[in-house]
């Protein structure tokens, strides 16, 4: 595990106080309500995303932590989220796995076009910037991280300084609230193992169908790849005769069944 120490300075009592309070978080409500309080002074945000497991595989867990209508850990549109989570694990390893600030702008084209007010991604639609950080488990040989967003700019400073301090709170405070049913579930293997042991499609078809799986369109994909839906279509095309199926569900619904089965 990384190794955090509290600053010395005036604000050494306030994170004293804020740990305290932590001691008592044995619900998803009590560290919504504790994240909520007085940690918003140093931390300022409106979502909490937390992920954890093999980035590298994408076998990764989710939770989320917010009063926002609709941004719930498994509300509908959260299927693509392990993705945005491996995104945003990509950014933090490029910072030197330090505290790194995000426009989430830069990020938004993952979510597709399809919104409903309300809804899970209408939400995340309505960030403006977020703050990175996370850890290693080298005993588990699992990595956590943890995305604070706002639709407000996060300050640099005291919010990196205090995520540094308060992490290892919120990651031991996660760990004690009782687990979703959907978290209780072994890892599911990776889709990037099953499809190449079982199908040879290339590195491309893979992230296709890592999207086709998210239930994005192929105007959807090639905006995100930035290549052209005429492409993603004869990629899909391939894929088909890949897999000797006929349609998208088709393949989904195989692959699927050699990961879950194989």
């Amino acid at each position: 595990m990384q190794s955090h120490t509290i600053p010395v300075s005036g604000d050494s009592g306030h994170y004293l106080k804020l740990i305290e309070g932590a001691t008592a978080i044995r619900r998803h409500v009590d560290l919504l309500q504790w994240l909520q309080g007085d940690v918003q002074q140093c931390m300022p945000h409106e979502i909490l995303l937390a992920g954890w497991g093999n980035f590298q595989e994408g076998s990764i867990r989710h939770d989320i932590v917010s009063r926002l209508p609709g941004v719930r850990s498994y509300a509908v549109g959260t299927d693509g989220l392990p993705f945005l989570l491996g995104k945003f694990h990509e950014s933090w390893v490029v910072g030197g796995r330090q505290p790194s600030s995000l426009d989430f702008r830069n990020f938004e084209y993952l979510l597709g076009n399809a919104s409903l007010p309300g809804s899970f991604s209408s939400a995340l639609r309505s960030m403006r910037s977020g703050l990175i950080h996370g850890m290693r488990d080298e005993r588990g040989q699992c990595e956590c991280l943890y995305v604070l967003l706002s639709s407000q700019k996060i300050p640099a400073e005291p919010t990196s300084t205090a995520i540094k301090v308060l992490m290892p709170v919120i990651d031991s405070a996660l760990r004690q609230v009782t687990q979703l049913p959907q978290q209780q579930k072994p890892f599911p293997k990776s889709l990037r193992i099953g499809q190449e042991e079982a199908f040879g499609l290339s590195d491309r078809e893979i992230q296709i169908m890592d999207w086709v799986a998210m239930g994005k369109t192929n105007s959807e994909i090639g905006s995100i790849l930035n290549i052209s839906g005429f492409t993603v279509k004869n990629h899909m095309q391939r894929i088909f005769q890949k897999l000797n199926v006929f349609n998208r569900a088709q393949a989904v619904s195989k692959i699927n069944g050699v990961i879950f089965n194989g």
